[in-house]
């Protein structure tokens, strides 16, 4: 069973789901969108309105402002200052231990569900992800993100992840190959390349992570996975071409968009940078 919440677009079958999961969540299909920003948002129900991973339609482009860049003591404001440019709300959860900083965790994104106008994209750099990690989907986050580094069961974890309703993400660092897990592309939604070392906001584009990148995109479109391939670090207005053009189609960018006088205006700035090189690049033919 098939509900549009907003917009159109064709519906992809999650990958890895051939049976149905269960969900803790419900959502009865003539209910309207709950979250303003959803936008071609489709969800996949099962026969009894259970909720299974959240899929959009066709969009090249997708922006995720991230709130690591935004301050903190004006969350709600931050949140609502991109609503309406962006297609996500890029949350870092980070807990001193698998980084070396400390940003904010489960109580803040429960708040922030309640205010944001923005699916939340959570990317968890946590240690033990095994066991934290599902709650933030069962909390309402529409996108969770583990680390390939940190998590001892990827399979049972990424699936718990999905089956409490969420997208989930496999995150890899930029030292990290992308090979090793071709294998588990059925078993996530999207694969996000760190162009960073994880830890710290404002940092400098790694381009040593481009040709992983291509290498990633080429994985993708060999296996007919359809998983979005997301970059988080340094993507700026001098960066984010080379990511859309090297395979990336979901684009997170903190300082780019909250450093500036309108994030809204700097969003689709973004958009448009990424939307160019993405219409002329190789693999998107």
């Amino acid at each position: 069973m098939l509900e549009t919440v907003s917009g159109g677009g064709d519906s992809v079958p999650v990958p890895g789901h051939g049976r149905t999961l269960p969900s803790r969540r419900t959502v009865p299909p003539d209910r309207p969108a709950d979250r303003a920003g959803e936008r071609g948002l489709t969800r996949l129900l099962t026969p009894g309105g259970a909720v299974l991973p959240p899929r959009l339609g066709h969009m090249p482009v997708q922006m995720a402002p991230s709130i690591l860049s935004a301050d903190f003591a004006r969350l709600a404001d931050e949140a609502a200052a991109v609503t309406g440019a962006a297609d996500w709300l890029h949350v870092d959860v980070m807990d001193n231990h698998f980084v070396p900083n400390l940003t904010l965790g489960l109580p803040v994104v429960e708040a922030l569900l309640k205010h944001a106008g923005l699916p939340l994209d959570c990317h968890l750099m946590i240690e033990d992800p095994d066991r934290w990690a599902p709650p933030y989907a069962e909390a309402g986050a529409r996108n969770v993100t583990i680390h390939a580094e940190a998590v001892t069961a990827p399979v049972r974890t990424l699936r718990m992840i999905r089956s409490a309703g969420a997208r989930a993400g496999l995150a890899v660092n930029p030292v990290t190959p992308v090979e090793p897990y071709e294998d588990l592309l059925p078993e996530f939604d999207m694969l996000l390349l760190m162009t960073v070392e994880p830890g710290f906001g404002g940092q400098p584009f790694l381009d040593l992570v481009l040709p992983k990148l291509r290498r990633a995109r080429d994985l993708v479109s060999r296996h007919g996975a359809a998983v979005w391939l997301q970059v988080d670090g340094g993507v700026s207005e001098h960066t984010i071409e080379r990511c859309a053009e090297a395979g990336a189609d979901v684009f997170v960018a903190g300082s780019a968009v909250y450093s500036a006088d309108d994030p809204a205006k700097a969003v689709q700035s973004l958009r448009a940078q990424a939307e160019r090189a993405t219409a002329a690049a190789d693999w998107h033919c």
